[in-house]
């Protein structure tokens, strides 16, 4: 029997089965979805509404854009600068006609018409791209929930001041603001995206202070006043063109547009008439080109629909403004969509959006205010394909500086009078209290130092040494005056978790952290360079290259006049000189006595022996403790002679235990060998009855603490550091 058989094995092979059945299915798809997309536009005057339809009729012969059979058909309107009547000429004229997107541009008088196409347009879930608002509001995805554009906001304005101080190396500057929703906005970019590029801290830029005012601003006289006394001469404004010509006529009275002085503003800013010479801005390029947003934004809607017609149902547009209805799901996903949109060479460069639906990559020039207030491109901010991120071209030698000067300004004043901290460490830094009397002239006064400076009863100390004599010879050279003060808390600096700290954030103690925190200019002190320290502060060259250094107790003399006495103790070696005498007493009265005692015994030689006096009885007695012969003086009777005896054997047996001690002695005294070093065994061995320590947050205590390998070693040595290096020695000397 004949059949036909579907299957891996005979007919269409397995993969053009699966081709075929989705090509199958995503035919039934497009069949559902329509053949024609209005695409609405609220536009600012006749030349971009002509614009806007003949690239939407151009489009539809795009393969590339448009698919076959589906045709894109303009709806536009003119914008009306009220708001209100705006509003409904969209629900009349655009959703009524069933818009599946809104472009919209600015109305040339106000400023409020855009936020009236992203209310009306977004409660129905249609998006809106804008191609020319640029208030960060509309970032907000809370209130304008299907807003997008081809434009940035001026926050982003911040992306490019960043790249231009890390150019410049200015780490030090002074931010000025309106307090708008814009102002706070580049406030807030500049703060995340200057401590965000990269961990080295070479390129983290410091705001010293920032200066808010409310806009519609009088007189700007009081907060430059301010600005004058911080050491940096770096200001980074963002102000309307109202507000930025009060504040350069205020700044211009106070000599603050002059030599030294660096200004970097924002587009409003540059439209002030007053701008000074060397004021560097920017201009955001293609800014007022509408027609080449229009294009842009027309290419990018229509890639999007092709998507999402190829993946997904498309459902019919709302058409009423009358009743709420049901949410459009389809607006919502096709402005997903459009997000996701890259369109590499568009007429406005490289048009993407982020998570807010704000442009992303887009130029800008780098513009610099000269003679005449002739306004000049000295530079580019522009994206790098090569790179793939946008990438800063700038002229140096194009730019003019404040004071008509070619140089780039320092962009920070250096003080003439400095607070300086030292801190006691001899033989670098001697300090003695001074009661009554004033220092010397080769000492300098030197009180504690209080961050307060209220205290009118602080006892005042003298400093002299080295430091000391290094600090006055760099005052004479590079002429400037100091205050000197010891240290807070008399440590050199550690980083550490205080109780006071907010969410347990590390911060410096002692030197270091007065000088991080900004509260004194500089440190002279013998301050040893470490990583952790040279993260946060700059270090001079170093005046002495020491290493770790181990200090224990020099060990006594062993080869002393009484080093035969150690053998016993002194008590023993009393007993034994009263033992002695005691004996030779006893010996005399045993002889003396005696019934032998009484007369005179004969020898053989005819001689006579007479009785024990007390003088031979001690020097018999020492005879036998000592092992000497003895030749005479003798005891006669039997008593006597029998102590004798008793008293030659215990000589015998202190002579013996002295003899083997003192070889004990000879032996056990043998001078330790002296520590190698902190890889010595004895230090990292924690059962050795051998106690370390060091100096409370010092560069070797950060050390310890640094090593792994040392862990268990700086556990044991935590217990017992000291506060200061005086107090260690002290407790060394005395074992």
């Amino acid at each position: 029997m004949l059949g036909t058989r579907w299957g891996p094995r005979a007919g269409l092979p397995r993969g053009a089965l699966r081709a075929a059945l989705l090509a199958a299915l995503l035919l039934a798809c497009l069949a559902e979805n329509p053949n024609t997309y209005n695409v609405g536009g609220v536009l600012s005057n006749n030349e971009s509404a002509t614009h806007f339809r003949e690239i939407i009729e151009k489009i539809n012969f795009m393969d590339q854009y448009v698919p076959k059979g589906v045709t894109y058909l303009p709806c536009f309107i003119i914008m009306d600068p009220n708001p209100i009547r705006t509003a409904l000429n969209v629900c009349k004229d655009l959703i009524a006609h069933k818009v599946y997107a809104v472009i919209v541009s600015h109305p040339l008088i106000g400023d409020l018409s855009p936020a009236a196409v992203s209310y009306t347009s977004g409660f129905y879930h249609i998006p809106v791209i804008g191609i020319s608002s640029r208030d960060s509001a509309f970032s907000d995805k809370n209130i304008h929930v299907s807003f997008l554009r081809t434009v940035p906001p001026y926050s982003h304005q911040a992306d490019v001041w960043v790249e231009l101080l890390k150019h410049f190396n200015y780490m030090k500057v002074i931010f000025i603001h309106s307090s708008d929703t814009d102002g706070r906005a580049l406030l807030g970019r500049f703060q995340t995206t200057s401590q965000s590029l990269q961990d080295d801290v070479e390129i983290k830029v410091l705001v010293e202070a920032v200066i808010e005012f409310e806009p519609g601003l009088d007189s700007f006289t009081e907060q430059l006043l301010d600005m004058k006394n911080a050491q940096a001469r770096v200001y980074l404004m963002y102000a309307g063109r109202k507000d930025a010509s009060v504040i350069f006529r205020d700044a211009g009275n106070l000599n603050m547009t002059e030599t030294g002085y660096v200004w970097i503003v924002t587009e409003q800013a540059l439209e002030a008439n007053n701008v000074p010479e060397g004021t560097l801005g920017l201009k955001l390029v293609n800014a007022t080109a509408e027609e080449a947003h229009i294009q842009d934004s027309i290419f990018v809607l229509t890639s999007a629909l092709r998507e999402l017609t190829s993946m997904k149902n498309i459902t019919e547009a709302p058409s009423d403004c009358e009743t709420s209805g049901t949410i459009w799901d389809t607006g919502k996903q096709l402005f997903e969509y459009i997000m996701k949109q890259e369109l590499l060479d568009g007429q406005t460069g490289k048009v993407a959006f982020d998570e807010n639906g704000d442009r992303v990559n887009a130029e800008y020039d780098v513009v610099n205010v000269k003679e005449n207030q002739i306004q000049e491109a000295v530079g580019h901010f522009v994206y790098s394909r090569e790179q793939n991120r946008m990438h800063l071209e700038l002229n140096d030698t194009d730019i003019l500086w404040p004071g008509r000067l070619r140089t780039k300004p320092e962009g920070f004043m250096i003080p003439t009078h400095l607070k300086v901290l030292t801190i006691a460490e001899k033989p670098f830094v001697y300090v003695r209290e001074a009661k009554e009397e004033k220092c010397t002239n080769d000492e300098i006064p030197c009180p504690h130092f209080n961050s307060s400076d209220d205290s009118t009863d602080a006892v005042m100390y003298c400093c002299r040494g080295f430091c000391m004599d290094l600090l006055q010879e760099l005052a004479k050279t590079i002429n400037f005056t100091y205050s000197l003060a010891l240290s807070p808390d008399g440590l050199f600096g550690n980083y550490v978790i205080r109780n006071t700290t907010v969410g347990g954030k590390k911060e410096w103690t002692g030197l270091i952290g007065e000088l991080v925190n900004e509260r004194a200019d500089m440190i002279v002190a013998p301050l040893t360079i470490n990583p952790e320290r040279a993260e946060f502060i700059e270090f001079s060259k170093p005046f002495k290259y020491q290493g770790i250094t181990i200090l224990e107790k020099k060990p006594s003399r062993s080869s002393t006049l009484v080093s035969f006495l150690q053998p016993f103790s002194n008590t023993l070696w009393i007993l034994v000189m009263v033992s002695v005498h005691v004996v030779a007493l006893v010996l005399y009265l045993l002889d003396r006595f005696s019934p032998f005692g009484r007369f005179k015994l004969a020898n053989t030689d005819g001689t006579e022996e007479d009785a024990l006096n007390l003088s031979s009885a001690i020097w018999f007695a020492w005879g036998v403790l000592l092992n000497s012969g003895i030749g005479e003086g003798t005891p006669r009777s039997f008593s006597a002679r029998v102590l004798g005896m008793v008293w030659a054997g215990f000589a015998m047996i202190i002579v013996a235990s002295y003899t083997a001690n003192l070889a004990a002695f000879l032996v056990l005294e043998r001078p330790k060998t002296k520590l190698t070093g902190i890889n010595d065994a004895r230090l990292r061995n924690t059962m050795e009855n051998l106690t370390c320590a060091t100096v409370k947050g010092s560069a070797v205590d950060m050390y310890f603490k640094r090593q792994v390998e040392l862990s268990n070693m700086y556990r044991t040595m935590e217990a017992n550091n000291y506060d200061t290096a005086e107090d260690a020695i002290e407790d060394v000397k005395k074992g």
